[in-house]
């Protein structure tokens, strides 16, 4: 079986603050770790309050001291809003730490909208810099920096393995380029994933890195002790999802959500989520099978979509008994 990952996007419910959403994804990365999943990723998003992991070199950093094996790492950090020595410094840091735990997925969009840009001191065009900055960081992590004199400290010669993430052939193109493992971006914008990983796979190049491709394909998974379970949670998920990006923060009743959910701009919503294995620990390891058959995936990178912590501890349970993950320790799925 393929190993399976996990995308905690440090959730904010309603009425909470930021710090309810960092115990939480301790204790998910500590499940997590005691289940047998691989690697946890933090994405960089701004200015949206519900998702708290903005400074996601931080969060790895607290979350690593309270976890023993466990990978962690950025899905991604937003290269085009930091400078690569930063970059390479901050995760330079995290390595030292943390040794042969690290990742570092790179992103070239914003993770946010144009007025938080302008706040975070940057252009649109600097995504135009993303291959050249990619490759001054990571020479910087291999103390071999491209720049003279300017050295990585903490961060020269910990080779933090670098991981390039994508929704469309651009990054499919510049990860085969640099021969860097590839992770796309399925789980919320599926239209080019079979595209992106086949032009990945053809034009593939050798590096010191990687000696052959790596497709990590993100799915969105709900599992539950029945599939009549399953399908109300992930109903429920679908009006949340539709209601914050349609509604724009308004209170909409039953009846409005509903009509939002059969409109067309409802629709365009639902069909980001159309890689989505809901149902039973067999349902789910099924779909899950014939998914990465269709993405031709190494490892499967998991976004939990349910609509408690309570019934997202469970999905998770479910999912690593279903799929035969080693356990470090006791679990129920009961």
């Amino acid at each position: 079986m393929l190993p399976l990952s996990l995308i905690d996007f440090a959730t904010v419910y309603q009425g909470e603050t930021p710090r309810e959403s960092f115990i939480r994804s301790v204790a998910m990365a500590q499940r997590a770790e005691r289940l047998g999943f691989s690697r946890i990723w933090y994405a960089e998003h701004h200015n949206m309050p519900t998702i708290s992991s903005a400074a996601p070199a931080v969060l790895i950093s607290h979350i690593a001291s309270q976890t023993e094996s466990i990978r962690l790492g950025s899905g991604g950090v937003m290269l085009p809003n930091h400078s690569p020595l930063t970059v390479a410094e901050q995760f330079g840091t995290l390595a030292e730490l943390y040794p042969g735990r690290i990742d570092l997925g790179l992103g070239r969009a914003p993770g946010t909208d144009m007025k938080t840009l302008q706040a975070l001191r940057r252009e649109p065009q600097d995504a135009e810099r993303f291959p050249s900055d990619v490759v001054e960081l990571q020479g910087y992590l291999r103390g071999a920096s491209r720049i003279q004199g300017v050295e990585a400290i903490p961060g020269r010669n910990t080779d933090v393995p670098l991981y390039i993430l994508g929704s469309s052939l651009f990054g499919a193109q510049l990860a085969a380029q640099l021969g860097l493992p590839y992770s796309f971006a399925s789980h919320f914008a599926p239209a080019a994933l079979e595209q992106a990983v086949t032009t990945y796979r053809e034009h593939f190049e050798p590096s010191e890195q990687l000696s052959e491709p790596y497709v990590i394909a993100a799915v969105n998974v709900t599992a539950a002790g029945t599939k009549e379970e399953a399908e109300e949670q992930s109903t429920q998920v679908r009006k949340a999802r539709v209601a914050a990006m349609i509604g724009r923060g308004r209170e909409l009743s039953e009846a409005e959500v509903d009509m939002l959910m059969h409109s067309p701009a409802g629709q365009q919503v639902l069909e980001m989520l159309r890689y989505s294995a809901v149902g039973t620990g067999d349902e789910v390891r099924d779909y899950l099978e014939r998914f990465a058959e269709k993405a031709k995936a190494d490892e499967l990178m998991i976004s939990l979509q349910s609509p408690s912590t309570e019934e997202s501890a469970r999905s998770m349970e479910i999912l690593a008994d279903a799929w035969g993950l080693e356990a470090s320790g006791e679990r129920s799925v009961s």
